[in-house]
């Protein structure tokens, strides 16, 4: 498919031709939200652990007498039955991420492509590029193209003073060619490709 070319000033700066294998698939919400929970399980620490009875320090000798305390035959005081004890079946630490293939996860990366391009949400940018770190310029810029809620992805080299500008901006992302994700994608209205990030995207998917 052809699609228009905008610079950050708002003008046409030409057209590009889009591969319909990544940008024209119908969108599929279970492929989405497979990679979505794949990322997200991935990112979380795991770090959460409680002790169990095997990790409190405390006497094994029996606390009461066999018979005629009225009680319970307890011989120990490291059991979850009692104030300071161990706790049952709590939380450990491990890793919660999920095994999902690699032909898979691409297939959802196209999938959030056509979904973004599909919905008129996809914006091809001549580059992301600015003379001086001033905020207030590209928020200018924005306003004429209307990015209120965008990820900007680049090339492989990002331009430092457009990343220093964009970062003071909330709801825009910009990222590398090479970390472009589901999640970031779908988590935002406007998806902008560098005419530098398709040609990463093409030499990955090709």
């Amino acid at each position: 498919m052809e699609f228009s070319v905008t610079t950050l000033e708002g003008k046409e700066a030409g057209k590009v031709e889009l591969a319909d294998d990544v940008f024209g698939l119908e969108p599929r919400a279970d492929i989405l939200h497979r990679m979505v929970r794949y990322q997200q399980l991935k990112k979380m620490a795991g770090t959460h652990e409680t002790k169990g009875r095997a990790d409190i320090r405390g006497t094994t000798k029996k606390f009461v007498r066999q018979k005629g305390s009225g009680g319970a035959r307890h011989g120990n005081r490291k059991v979850p039955q009692f104030r300071g004890g161990g706790r049952a079946f709590g939380p450990v630490t491990r890793s919660h991420a999920i095994s999902l293939p690699k032909k898979v996860r691409a297939l959802a990366l196209k999938l959030a492509l056509s979904t973004k391009a599909k919905a008129g949400d996809l914006v091809i940018l001549d580059k992301a590029e600015s003379k001086e770190p001033k905020t207030a310029a590209l928020i200018k810029s924005f306003g004429v193209l209307g990015f209120d809620n965008a990820l900007i992805i680049g090339g492989a080299e990002l331009d430092q003073n457009f990343v220093r500008a964009a970062s003071n901006i909330p709801h825009i992302d910009v990222l590398p060619a090479q970390g472009i994700n589901v999640y970031d994608i779908l988590r935002r209205n406007k998806l902008v490709l560098t005419k530098a990030a398709l040609e990463s995207l093409e030499a990955r998917f090709s």
